[in-house]
């Protein structure tokens, strides 16, 4: 049977319903189709899908989520394939899409994510299954904003991604809602991922940076080489799965949120 979705990009296809051949090319929607309870229908996914990690080993890599092996796609002949918009690149995506069926997410806020994991669990055939990931996550995060209003938590903040050159995440971003939840006010004004100065950061009366896991992989060491150029902050390691990670991830992020909470009384 045949049936017809509109992706998150305003695009319509036409897919083999339900897929039995799907290509997923970003990390926290590939997790989410193991967790609606897909297995076998998933043929290929990319060198960042590791969760699950038994489920990667077992799959077809076709390359990263900016470079995708578009050869090794064809070949692979996905009756569908599921991407993002930040996180895949546009001439790749274009590409494909003249050849198989290309649903496309796009995401900010945790609202998003959610209508996200309703549509993919529609597209795939698993609305169940997505519905309850849903009533979950929407409890917890729920319960996270209550606590923070009730513990006053209202801390300026930095989200660092990168280094040399130091990045951020911005406003317009998946991250900055997720900080927003957990009362938490991003000190960058910008939009998306700009470059920031140390100094920059000094000047902004900011009293806490989160020093990501990913995409740059921060560690103890940097603690100090950023405490030392702003020493009124507060710096410390965040896993980026979990403020990030837009999929089923948001279940287990909830008890993270817990936690970290507690270090912002």
């Amino acid at each position: 049977m045949q049936k017809t979705f509109t992706d998150q990009m305003g695009r319509e296809i036409t897919i083999n319903f339900p897929p039995q051949r799907i290509i997923s090319v970003v990390p926290s929607q590939t997790e989410l189709l193991f967790d609606l309870g897909l297995d076998q229908e998933i043929i290929g996914l990319t060198k960042f899908c590791i969760h699950p990690i038994e489920k990667f080993a077992a799959r077809t890599k076709v390359g990263g989520t900016k470079k995708l092996n578009i050869d090794l796609i064809k070949d692979l002949n996905p009756d569908l394939i599921i991407g993002n918009k930040e996180e895949n690149t546009q001439s790749d995506i274009e590409e494909l899409a003249g050849y198989f069926p290309v649903w496309m997410s796009d995401i900010f806020t945790l609202d998003d994510a959610m209508k996200t994991i309703a549509e993919i669990g529609a597209l795939v055939n698993r609305e169940p299954e997505a519905g309850y990931l849903n009533h979950l996550i929407s409890a917890g995060f729920n319960d996270l904003k209550t606590l923070a209003l009730q513990n006053h938590i209202n801390k300026k903040v930095a989200y660092l991604i990168w280094r040399k050159p130091y990045m951020t995440a911005g406003k317009n971003t998946f991250i900055d809602n997720i900080l927003l939840t957990n009362g938490m006010t991003n000190v960058i004004e910008e939009e998306r991922y700009p470059v920031v100065m140390l100094e920059q950061l000094k000047t902004s009366n900011c009293e806490l940076i989160l020093l990501s896991s990913e995409p740059y992989p921060f560690r103890e060491k940097h603690i100090e080489e950023i405490q030392s150029a702003i020493p009124d902050a507060k710096v410390i390691l965040v896993d980026g799965e979990m403020f990030s990670w837009y999929g089923s991830r948001l279940v287990k992020a909830v008890q993270y949120f817990f936690e970290f909470q507690k270090q912002l009384y």
